[in-house]
């Protein structure tokens, strides 16, 4: 049984008509077809009369059935379509509110260091709780920066040390004029930090670390750019 579409269907009832037509016509008295046409015509008129009646209502059916997968289809592919965007914008918003959480953790965590910092800042001791001495050995400097320095820090400042005076609070640089354990440049730099400057390690220690805090934002600030520059 071969199966014919809509369209064919269409066509085939329209020959129908029109044959029906032309017989209609000769039985009135109107001119006859040729012999020629009414073969070609008749011919196209097998189209729809080898469909038995319960098969043409099949054809039908078949062609609403395409019909109803087709919308389905479209519909399918509507929702999948509406489905996908709806999966990237909720993509889209979870990824912005882990990055908010992330920044805002990062910023909490960045706050807490602070306060760490400053409270390591405020609990060492300051110049003025030393007793002053005649003279100091480089232990005793070096434990005195120990107690004024934070200890996340004293690594870097005791590098920066080591490379500029050896712990020589005295150390001075005839050429340059710059003196004392983080050899400021000239030494009377250091007079704000105490009078007493020249002799004292807590007083340079005090100025070294608030030099060191104020242009560099820490002694390991201070120290990276020493190893990169060989000064600071």
């Amino acid at each position: 049984m071969s199966r014919i579409s809509v369209r064919g269907f269409a066509v085939a009832s329209a020959t129908a008509v029109t044959t029906v037509g032309a017989v209609v016509g000769v039985a009135s008295g109107n001119t006859q077809p040729s012999g020629d046409n009414l073969e070609a015509t008749a011919a196209d008129t097998t189209l729809l009369a080898d469909i038995p009646m319960g098969e043409q209502a099949q054809v039908q059916v078949s062609s609403l059935t395409q019909q109803a997968e087709a919308q389905a289809a479209a519909a399918d592919a509507a929702a999948k379509r509406s489905a996908e965007e709806s999966a990237r914008i909720q993509a889209a918003k979870t990824a912005e509110a882990k990055k908010a959480a992330a920044d805002e953790q990062a910023e909490r965590e960045r706050e807490r260091k602070e306060a760490e910092e400053r409270a390591n800042r405020t609990a060492v001791r300051s110049a003025s709780s030393f007793s002053a001495q005649a003279s100091y050995t480089v232990a005793e400097v070096q434990a005195m920066a120990r107690q004024m320095v934070p200890a996340d820090q004293f690594q870097c400042f005791s590098n920066i040390v080591n490379h500029e005076s050896s712990w020589n609070y005295r150390a001075s640089n005839p050429s340059s004029g710059a003196y004392g354990l983080v050899q400021a440049l000239p030494g009377s730099k250091m007079a704000s930090a105490g009078a007493d400057w020249q002799t004292n390690p807590a007083t340079q220690i005090k100025w070294g670390l608030s030099y060191m805090d104020g242009r560099y934002g820490s002694p390991c600030g201070a120290w990276s750019f020493w190893q990169a520059n060989h000064w600071y």
